[in-house]
């Protein structure tokens, strides 16, 4: 099996956080950046030259992009451009999954070779500057966390609010909207996929010692946050609609706070420490607060359309919470974006621009309306609990791809073909 090697912080600087990201619409945690690596020296007496070579050229090409990438990648970008016309998250997310099918060939039917390579990657949650480990279903975590790190990214400058062409102020077009929950439905397949059918491949040892980045909590706190906030975008295109019913906006709101409550779950307790960890934490602890206050508004307006003296109190009394829950949205949020690295809000829109003008509105008019009609002890009764809805978004069903066909046995020498048999389903 081989030996975990763990390089604490002190011995390299080779993470290359940045001081600032700049505006932020999706907290991207750092990218996890792969080290160099020579697949020959463990592979050339194994495998045909052909295909040590075309291993090395793959993982090499993601070695390079990602390095170029990383240090910007959550930095406020109007365009990504290469020379050729594409974006560069787009590039390396092919360069990732170009590598993943001839990859595979390493774990393929309990392949031995799967053992034969060291593969280290650079942390950016956590403590340790990098992690090496001698499995190849670590490199294939590895790369389907990246994989949804770039599709964050990607969601992020969707979202950015871009200058508009009829001299209006910035805005975040419907189209890029519906585009970005595409893209967080996809980032949360990756993860579920990590989650259950990459991982379960891992010895328990080896799964005990994963780096923080990669721990089941990150991965499924992450999951949670790209459904989350594709809720959120549903939301604000709702808020936008004159179709969509209070009862609607309710419901979307009062799933967002569950999917940003499991998020805060799985990541409360995680020992990330330093500043990317301590402010992804910030981060969840915002949108959770955040979600509270529109659902609280929204639940708080069905309730008012009761006509009764308990019904009006009620809706009173969420209406207060809501606008707690906003102060403290606001506050949250201050606090995330001086965490380092700083980061800033783009321009306020969608659910959050409209329920900090009608929030406070809202509340002022119903509690002086009701104190009119009702004794303030009645108003002042507790909140009522929100209702509890079944959560509609789910992940994309992403399945890992089929191997190369490079992987013929003429490119395996000796005892190392593959163990024909039925792989573990998980």
């Amino acid at each position: 099996m081989g030996c975990l090697v763990s390089t604490p912080k002190d011995s390299g600087g080779n993470r290359r956080r940045p001081g600032n990201v700049g505006e932020v619409a999706v907290f991207v945690p750092g990218l996890r950046i792969p080290k160099p690596l020579d697949f020959s020296q463990p592979l050339g007496d194994i495998l045909s030259k052909g295909l040590v070579e075309r291993l090395s050229a793959l993982r090499t090409r993601i070695v390079v992009m990602v390095g170029q990438e990383a240090p910007t990648a959550t930095k406020t970008r109007r365009r990504t451009a290469t020379r050729h016309g594409g974006s560069t998250l787009a590039d390396l997310q092919q360069a990732l999954e170009d590598y993943l099918p001839v990859l595979l060939g390493l774990v393929k039917d309990g392949n031995q070779l799967q053992h034969k390579v060291q593969f280290t990657w650079v942390n950016q949650e956590d403590d340790a500057e990098e992690t090496a480990m001698p499995n190849a279903w670590y490199e294939v975590l590895s790369v389907l966390h990246l994989m949804a790190m770039l599709s964050l990214s990607q969601a992020n400058l969707l979202l950015l609010p871009k200058a508009s062409t009829d001299g209006y102020q910035p805005k975040v077009s419907e189209e890029s909207r519906r585009t970005s929950i595409d893209v967080f439905l996809k980032a949360a397949g990756f993860l579920d996929c990590a989650l259950n059918h990459v991982i379960p491949q891992l010895p328990p040892e080896l799964r005990r010692v994963l780096p923080v980045d990669l721990r089941e909590g990150t991965l499924q706190a992450l999951c949670m946050q790209a459904l989350g906030q594709g809720v959120d975008i549903q939301l604000g295109m709702a808020i936008d609609s004159t179709k969509a019913t209070i009862a609607v906006k309710r419901r979307l709101a009062c799933e967002m706070v569950k999917y940003w409550h499991q998020a805060e779950d799985n990541i409360i307790n995680l020992p990330l420490t330093n500043g990317w960890g301590e402010k992804h934490k910030l981060y969840v602890k915002w949108k959770h607060v955040e979600a509270k206050a529109a659902a609280y508004y929204y639940h708080g307006l069905i309730l008012d359309e009761g006509n009764t003296e308990k019904s009006h109190g009620m809706a009173v009394a969420a209406l207060q919470v809501a606008e707690e829950f906003l102060k403290d949205s606001k506050k949250a949020c201050e606090a995330f974006n001086m965490a380092p690295p700083l980061s800033r809000n783009p321009l306020l829109w969608g659910t959050m621009k409209y329920l900090s003008e009608k929030i406070p509105k809202d509340t002022s008019s119903k509690v002086r309306i009701n104190r009119d009609l009702y004794s303030n002890e009645r108003i002042m009764e507790k909140a009522p609990a929100l209702p509890d809805f079944a959560l509609a978004l789910k992940p994309d069903e992403y399945q890992l791809p089929s191997i190369s066909p490079s992987w013929s046995e003429e490119n395996i020498k000796g005892q190392f073909g593959f163990n024909h048999r039925k792989p573990d389903k998980t």
